[in-house]
């Protein structure tokens, strides 16, 4: 073994064991990625949700919608909560209407979700 020290803060390895720590570096950043989803799922800040809802929301069905039935909500339920008419409801869904932001923060609210989560 060389005992000389090196003073100019390089090191020289074999590429093979270069590669060899920068897998372990990624793959331990993927444990520590997995470790903070879960802890928030824990905490109540991100939630699973169904491989068939993401499939339904990937194919373009409305956002609304499916966060709706996901909660469990009729049309009309969810518009007295955020203080609209079934009727606005079923036309967002159906793209229809656009609706205004305030009109969203409220829908993201009452479906538990992000404003982005449903556009």
């Amino acid at each position: 073994m060389n005992t000389r020290r090196n003073k100019s803060n390089t090191v020289v390895i074999p590429r093979k064991d270069y590669e060899a720590l920068i897998e372990k570096a990624e793959a331990y950043d993927d444990l520590m990625a997995v470790s903070s989803v879960k802890q928030a799922i824990a905490r109540g800040e991100e939630e699973l949700i169904p491989q068939e809802m993401v499939d339904r929301l990937l194919k373009g069905d409305s956002p609304i919608q499916v966060w709706r039935q996901y909660r469990g909500l009729s049309q009309q339920m969810l518009a007295e909560s955020v203080g609209v008419s079934q009727a606005y409801i079923a036309q967002l869904e159906a793209g229809q209407r656009q609706g205004k932001p305030a009109l969203f923060k409220k829908l993201a609210e009452a479906l538990s979700v992000s404003v982005d989560d449903l556009i």
